[in-house]
């Protein structure tokens, strides 16, 4: 049972969350304005790391370079926060508006603008110190996203399509973590890439259904609101391609056991797709969430390649 003195649920955080139980009370709100009691975005954003440094090293018959994967899974966390805290700078107004959204900490008053710039400036210095530790190659293909980072909020404004630059921002760690391990881009990590930007634009299409009442409302624009009912044909063809474009990277990266991955999440996308409802905003929420599972199935069947080969 909530007290008066616990801090304000938002929405799709987890329950009793550790940052929320354990963090002195000035933190909590920081917490939750970089989304930590809500993991399911970091984890969308390091999957796509973890593919891309698995395909790197099946291509080059390699081990796993498990400095790298902490390194990944820090960066994730820390830039995850950074991009959350510029979007709820610039949505300030639109989130105070949104049944959803108007207890984030800056909508509601707990932070200010100010707090919040500050707090992000220590959140992109963690993140480069992160970057730094990669050779120059991969140093600077992590600049190369920075500009979209910071654009994707404004998308929402202008285009019914700000998944697809999300999906641009959110999984450009597939060519960071392969230019970490081999120093030079190919074929095969832009076709994971590709397959990668599909795949948001289909899970995010879900998540957005939650919101399109008020999105329509106050005026922002998303891929749910595009669609509509028609919404299961995008998402057919999204995962459909997903599937389609990752298996050529594994072909082309020389992978054997990893399609035993790809086959699996094959049959996760056809469970999403059967049980999508665009008028059923928890459902939407879980299967957004289940694709965790699904980044999961294409990292096991690296493993297994990486493991096994």
């Amino acid at each position: 049972m909530r007290s008066a003195s616990d801090p304000p649920m938002i929405a799709d955080a987890v329950p009793r969350h550790w940052s929320l139980r354990l963090l002195p009370a000035s933190l909590v709100p920081y917490a939750q304005l970089m989304r930590l009691d809500r993991p399911i975005g970091w984890w969308l954003l390091l999957l796509p790391c973890w593919w891309g440094q698995g395909l790197a090293h099946v291509a080059t018959d390699t081990s796993i370079n498990w400095f790298f994967v902490a390194l990944f899974l820090v960066g994730s966390i820390v830039m995850r926060g950074a991009g959350c805290v510029i979007n709820d700078i610039l949505d300030r107004k639109i989130d105070a508006q949104v049944e959803r959204t108007l207890n984030r900490p800056i909508a509601s008053g707990r932070i200010n603008v100010i707090a919040a710039l500050v707090f992000l400036v220590m959140l992109l210095c963690i993140g480069l110190l992160v970057l730094v530790q990669f050779n120059m190659p991969t140093v600077f293909a992590g600049f190369l996203i920075v500009p979209v980072v910071a654009i994707y909020p404004l998308m929402k404004r202008i285009t019914y399509y700000p998944q697809i630059v999300l999906g641009i921002a959110f999984n450009w760690g597939v060519i960071v973590a392969w230019m970490g391990v081999v120093g030079e881009i190919s074929l095969a990590p832009l076709l994971m890439y590709a397959g990668a930007i599909l795949w948001t634009l289909a899970y995010d299409t879900i998540y957005a259904h939650q919101d399109k009442d008020d999105d329509a409302i106050v005026g922002v624009y998303s891929t749910a609101l595009k669609f509509g009912d028609n919404t299961v044909v995008l998402l057919l063809v999204c995962f459909g391609l997903t599937l389609a474009l990752v298996g050529a990277a594994l072909w082309l990266a020389g992978g054997s056991w990893a399609f035993a991955g790809l086959v699996v999440g094959f049959f996760h996308a056809a469970w999403q797709v059967a049980r999508f409802d665009a008028d059923d905003p928890k459902l939407c929420l879980k299967l957004f969430k289940s694709n965790r599972t699904f980044g999961m199935a294409i990292l096991s069947g690296l493993l297994l390649d990486i493991f096994l080969t």
